[in-house]
């Protein structure tokens, strides 16, 4: 019998691109809703209940209304949602982080899936500070250079009005007051002390995401090279299909610029590691809606079914 599998929320954009991901796929079942029912609690119940998994592409308050909404034991959930990702009865669902992380999706019943920028800063961080190079102590300085689909229909409709405001034609800062939702993830997943100090930037383009952390050779532990922390990564990433870490020499072959939106409509993430040995820049490119995602939440739920972590991913 075929997995059956629910997406609430289906109409958002996550939901969407998980709708997408899955609807060619023949080795499991999609439930689906009555568009008239999407927001009737007892129809919603019920496909809950009839799946063996369930997505949450949802607000955080819907999100915590629709576990309630489980009955069967045997349903799991993966929450896209911001509502879980630092709760400890939960799995974060970023299996590249550890060992612990894969086993912990791959026999859990509830997932939280990392948020977008989130997943860029703790590719970057976690892997330093788990192998003692960067102190806990450490208040990280984090950039983050988003496509605009990232703030969901009602932002990319603003993008798309062919009489918008021409502020729209720059890049924007936002998260101005440092109070970002991302920002206890980005703590607690990496096991830092301190929030980060995020600087999140939207841009005038559809998608794809570029996440810097700038790092001084004097903030680091056992490392004093360029080359060195490139290893770190290499070492951590290896034989992962879904993360690449590129050879030192990448900037150089593009001129010595990172776009954001070359990994757009790709479901994995690349590791930068640039500047010299003194000054360093590590930085992670991706797509906001593929591993920032959608793409996390298809990776989960194939681990959790137990086939190949990439099936139906543009890997």
């Amino acid at each position: 019998m075929k997995p059956k599998i629910y997406i609430d929320g289906s109409e958002g954009t996550t939901g969407l691109r998980i709708f997408e991901r899955l609807g060619s796929r023949s080795d499991i079942e999609i439930l689906t809703i009555d568009p008239a029912l999407r927001k009737d609690a007892d129809e919603r119940r019920k496909l809950i209940n009839q799946s063996d998994i369930t997505f949450l592409c949802l607000p955080d308050a819907a999100a915590k209304e629709a576990v309630t909404l489980v009955e069967k034991d045997s349903v799991r959930i993966i929450d896209a949602s911001t509502a879980h990702r630092v709760n400890p009865d939960w799995a974060y669902g970023f299996p590249e982080l550890s060992a612990a992380h894969r086993e912990a999706i791959v026999t859990g019943k509830r997932i939280a899936n990392p948020g977008c920028h989130a997943t860029g800063f703790i590719s970057l961080v976690y892997p330093l500070v788990a192998a003692g190079i960067l102190p806990k102590e450490t208040v990280a300085a984090c950039f983050s250079l988003t496509g605009y689909s990232g703030g969901g229909k009602k932002m990319i409709a603003q993008y798309s009005d062919e009489s918008r405001d021409p502020a729209l034609d720059s890049p924007r800062l936002y998260g101005l007051t440092h109070s970002h939702k991302h920002l206890p993830e980005m703590k607690t997943v990496c096991g830092l002390n301190n929030a980060p100090l995020f600087t999140p930037i939207v841009a005038d383009y559809y998608a794809g995401m570029l996440v810097s952390v700038p790092l001084a050779a004097s903030q680091l532990k056992g490392v004093s090279s360029l080359t060195q922390l490139h290893e770190c990564y290499a070492s951590h990433y290896a034989g992962q299909k879904m993360i690449r870490v590129m050879p030192l020499s990448a900037q150089a072959d593009v001129g010595g610029f990172l776009a954001s939106n070359s990994c757009a409509m790709w479901d994995g993430l690349e590791v930068f590691v640039t500047g010299n040995d003194e000054r360093m820049m590590v930085c992670a490119r991706f797509d906001n809606l593929g591993k920032g995602a959608s793409g996390a939440a298809v990776q989960s739920m194939n681990l959790m079914l137990g086939c190949d972590e990439a099936t139906g991913l543009n890997i």
